[in-house]
């Protein structure tokens, strides 16, 4: 099968339909265009997204099935809640954009550096945060950025694109956070991509590609949550248990 070309000079452009891509490799659906703020809303509000490694032209994918995690069904352990507990980090939102996007393209334990976060990539996303389509979750040690995760908010679907941790559970307490936060936004689901076992541990489970399409249907053209993004002061006490009753 011949994978179709996208014009870069036309943003407008229809992508082929998402049931069209590829098994082998799986998801795989168009190649060319560019990285311009429309075309990836417009990818992300169909259920695709660029990834691709320099020197290859822009890979669009829909693998199927598609990983998703329910915001109030994260699952935060009790080694998790404890380290939240005792306040080892300090959570933030839209503080560190580009440094969050930065140490998601280094190097990391079995990965080569920047295997598809190019800098291509790096400054479409930046663009698209200043224009406030793109967010990111930071975790401090000591006011040192130790963890974190970006991805893109349609309406009510936050798109995960990548995460890092330099420090035991740095990016599972972003990612915890994140949860929490968009939950009382109203969000109905954060988008994960393709299943690997961290993220499989914190709840997220995977669907039926044609599923998560109605999904984003439903989701993605309802109000979503404007401007810059905070994390409400009191938004741990969504992950912890609550104290015991008096007696």
């Amino acid at each position: 099968m011949r994978l179709p070309w996208l014009d870069p000079r036309d943003d407008g452009q229809p992508f082929p339909p998402p049931d069209r891509a590829l098994t082998e490799p799986d998801g795989l659906l168009a190649a060319g265009g560019s990285l311009a703020p429309r075309r990836l809303l417009r990818a992300y509000r169909q259920g695709i997204f660029p990834w691709y490694s320099a020197g290859q032209p822009i890979l669009w994918w829909s693998p199927d099935p598609r990983l998703v995690l329910f915001p109030e069904s994260v699952n935060v352990s009790r080694s998790l809640r404890q380290t939240l507990k005792k306040g080892r980090f300090t959570l933030t939102a839209d503080t560190a954009f580009e440094a969050v996007v930065a140490a998601c393209a280094g190097p990391r334990a079995g990965r080569e550096a920047g295997t598809w976060i190019t800098p291509e990539m790096n400054r479409a996303y930046c663009r698209l945060h200043r224009l406030g389509h793109a967010h990111s979750i930071e975790t401090w040690h000591q006011a040192e950025l130790v963890g974190g995760l970006y991805g893109v908010a349609v309406g009510q679907v936050f798109f995960g694109e990548s995460m890092f941790s330099a420090m035991s559970d740095a990016s599972k307490a972003a990612l915890a956070m994140l949860a929490a936060q968009v939950r009382r936004r109203g969000f109905a689901l954060i988008d994960c991509q393709v299943r690997t076992e961290h993220l499989a541990r914190m709840g997220a489970v995977e669907m039926a590609r044609a599923t998560f399409l109605q999904l984003l249907d439903r989701y993605c053209p309802l109000p979503g949550w404007d401007g810059p993004w905070r994390l409400d002061d009191d938004l741990l006490a969504d992950l912890l248990p609550p104290p015991p009753a008096p007696p």
